[in-house]
This record gives structure tokens, sequence and C-alpha cells, in this order.
């Protein structure tokens, strides 16, 4: 049975200075899931976030809470909580008051906040912490103190914006199975915001793609990976090479010079369309036996697998094999027809899915970039 939509917005848009952030955004969230708006620094995922919290009114649109319009309503009246990266946890409380305190604004009976708080501290794996002192915790520790403290209050939503970000790479992995456990247990909505792709695909029931205040594509990990809706998706979903495209007729598309049998139809007869290839669906064969054969310009071993850059007719592919091929040798490529994804020509077309200027260096730059950007943002909130 279909679950009730718990949180609802409609066309809401909002700018900062004249600039659009959300642009006639709509969305539905229902009750129970672990949704997760992703997209890159500026668009728009945050803000989403604040203004369901409430610390943000709209400038257009509603939002509904079970079906009752809360424009207006403050953000300590909603029965929402949020979880920041910088947890804001109160350094002079210790673990115990820090779990407590929104309980005992809420004035319940300290004999009932003794058993919350211990009911909380065990949901996160820290019992027995009560009197430590925040100082004293790492970053994982005080990430769960986090969320022991916001689901202590009982919120029918959870939102959550980038809560592992602080952490380093082993820990992020560890907590994004300890939410997902945590949301599963308590059956209540996580609304989580981040730009970390692998995150979202692990950790969601439903993905919110976003860029430049719209919406691009909402589905499940799997759909959302398999089924792009555009170049921007394919692009920022892992890897994927993008072709320029012709579809001949139902289930005939024709790129890099040849025409491929697919599984994809509805089309109009020799429709200009993008292709969609992912690097893990390709197979590596001689030149004679491939669909289409081009030349090895870059190898890295990244250990369970070596990325290929090929080079065919001028467009640079990455071939994600357990095949070892070296620079300068000449292969062959074989695909099967549903590996094979065509998508509508959109405003990314053109833009993605050439890996002509490729490199693990610019990979780190893009990433470091990343960062800059986010730690600018949230000095400037």
């Amino acid at each position: 049975m279909e679950k009730n939509v718990i949180i609802e917005l409609k066309n809401i848009s909002v700018a900062f200075d004249g600039e659009p952030v959300l642009k006639d955004l709509n969305l539905k969230i229902r009750d129970g899931e672990f949704v997760t708006l992703l997209g890159p620094s500026g668009c728009g995922k945050t803000t989403t976030l604040r203004i369901i919290a409430g610390f943000q009114e709209p400038d257009a649109g509603e939002v509904i809470f079970e079906d009752k319009c809360i424009n207006g309503v403050p953000a300590h009246e909603r029965q929402v909580n949020t979880i920041f990266q910088r947890y804001a946890l109160f350094p002079h409380l210790n673990v115990y008051d820090n779990v407590a305190f929104g309980l005992r604004l809420r004035k319940m009976p300290e004999r009932d906040i003794k058993q919350k708080v211990e009911e909380m501290l065990e949901l996160v794996d820290l019992k027995g912490f009560n009197r430590r002192s925040i100082d004293s915790l790492s970053g994982g520790q005080q990430q769960r103190i986090a969320i022991a403290r916001a689901l202590a209050v009982d919120p029918r939503v959870l939102l959550l914006d980038e809560p592992l970000g602080a952490l380093d790479l082993k820990l992020r992995k560890d907590m994004q199975v300890e939410l997902k456990k945590i949301q599963k247990r308590l059956g209540i909505t996580f609304i989580y915001v981040t730009h970390d792709q692998e995150e979202a695909l692990s950790m969601s029931d439903t993905i919110v793609v976003m860029d430049k205040g719209e919406i691009q594509h909402i589905g499940s990990p799997t759909d959302i990976y398999n089924e792009p809706a555009n170049a921007f998706v394919a692009d920022f979903i892992g890897e994927s090479n993008i072709l320029d495209g012709v579809m001949k007729k139902d289930f005939a598309i024709e790129f890099s010079g040849h025409v491929f049998k697919c599984v994809d139809k509805g089309f109009s007869e020799d429709e200009l369309v993008d292709v969609v290839i992912r690097p893990e669906d390709v197979d590596i064969t001689t030149p004679e036996k491939g669909m289409i054969s081009g030349v090895v310009t870059n190898v890295t071993f990244k250990g369970v697998h070596y990325e290929i850059i090929v080079d065919i007719g001028g467009f640079k592919w990455m071939i994600q094999t357990t095949d070892y091929s070296a620079v300068g040798d000449k292969i062959g490529l074989l695909i099967k027809p549903d590996e094979i994804h065509v998508m509508k020509k959109s405003k990314y077309s053109g833009r993605y899915g050439d890996y002509s200027s490729f490199s693990d260096e610019m990979d780190h730059i893009s990433d470091v970039d990343e960062i800059l950007v986010d730690v600018e943002e949230t000095e400037d909130e």
C-alpha cells in the first residue's frame, strides 16, 4: 500500500538579492521515506531543507504538512527537527544534559526524561556515556549525540543537512549504515541533504536530483542511476559516456558512426538524442570483434578494476574493466542493447560525457573546489 504524503512543497520560489535560488519547485515526500536532496553546491538543496524546517520563508508557494499549510509557522512549532554539519552541541553540558535539553524545554517530568535519554543513547550505541563531557567525544560520537538529541523529542520528520561532512571517509561510511538502520527502526521520515552521490545511492529510498534551483529527476537509486532523465543527471550520478545519437527507429540507435540495437522506443524517426553508456557496462575485445574500436590513451589502476580512457573518433570514452590494456593499444568495444540508454535532448546536451580532459588530478581539484565552496556557503549563513 502506498504511504501517505507527509510533506508537499507546492510551487516554491525563493530569490536572494534578486537571484533565483528555487524556481517553482514541486515535491511530495511520503511518511517513513528516506529522501535525499542531491546536487552540486548552490543548487538549492539546503534552501529547500530550510524552508521545510521553518528557518526560511518562500517568496511564493506553499509548504503543506499533513494537508495543512504551515507557511508562517515558526520552526519550533513544526513537527520536524534538524541536524547540521556542525552539530551545535552545548560544550558546557554533558552528554545526558545535551540529549535532555529539548525535553526539558517541553517541561517533561525528569523521570520520563531519564527513560527517554537512556533509550536514545542505546539507539545510537552510546549507552553509559551519560556523564561524559562533549569535548571528550570523537567526531563520530558527537554526531551520534546530535542524532540522539534530535530524535529525543519525537519529530515526525528529521532533516539532516550534510551531517556527515566533517567525518573521515571510513567513519562517514559507518555512519551511513547507522543512520539508515536508525531510520528503518524508527520508521520516521528522513530528509537528507548531500552532494555525495555514493552517499545518496547507498542510503536513500528516493533521490531528488537538483540543479540551479530546479528538480531534474525524482526516483529510486536504481532508477536514477540506470534511467537518468537528462545529461546532467547521468553525469552527476557516477561516471557516464554521453554521446550524440540519432534514433533511426524503435530499438535502433546510431552513434559513433554505427547503428546499434537498443531497448528504447517511442522517439521520432531520426530524432537527435543523447546516448548514455556507463563505463562498467562496456566489454573489451579485439578490434576485429568489436562493434566499434579505438586507441587507449590513459590507464589508471583503481584496485578492483582499471579505468581506461579510449579515443574513438576523437571522443574519449571511459571504460571500467578488470582486463588490462596498455596506453597505445587498439581495442574493440562490445555493448549490449540493454546497456544503451537513450535520452531526449535537453539544455544540458553537449556539456558532459567526454573524458578528453579527464585525469585523477583534475578530479581531486574538483573535490577540493567543492569543499571550499561548501565552507564559504556555510560561513555566509
